[in-house]
């Protein structure tokens, strides 16, 4: 499912397909805006999404096999609900 599934899928409640676009859009950047201000969200029965920052370390280059540093970074992790997963 992507994107647009999700729009048809709220269209066939809400009046219009514009209405719709606007619903998934504010939803979607709703949860991009509090995973940038490093917010936890949490969605009952679905699942929580969070941040979480990985340090530096020394890692290799698979094809040489020289030592590269791998930069420190943010990821986004998702943690199922158990409603979900039955």
């Amino acid at each position: 499912m992507n994107r647009l599934d999700l729009i048809k899928s709220v269209a066939k409640v809400i009046a219009t397909k514009s209405e719709a676009v606007k619903a998934v859009e504010a939803i979607f950047g709703s949860i991009q805006e509090a995973l940038k201000k490093d917010e936890k969200v949490v969605i009952s029965n679905f699942g929580t999404f969070r941040v979480k920052s990985r340090q530096a370390r020394l890692g290799r280059n698979p094809k040489t096999g020289d030592k590269v540093e791998v930069p420190p970074r943010r990821g986004i992790r998702f943690k199922a609900s158990k409603n979900l997963l039955d």
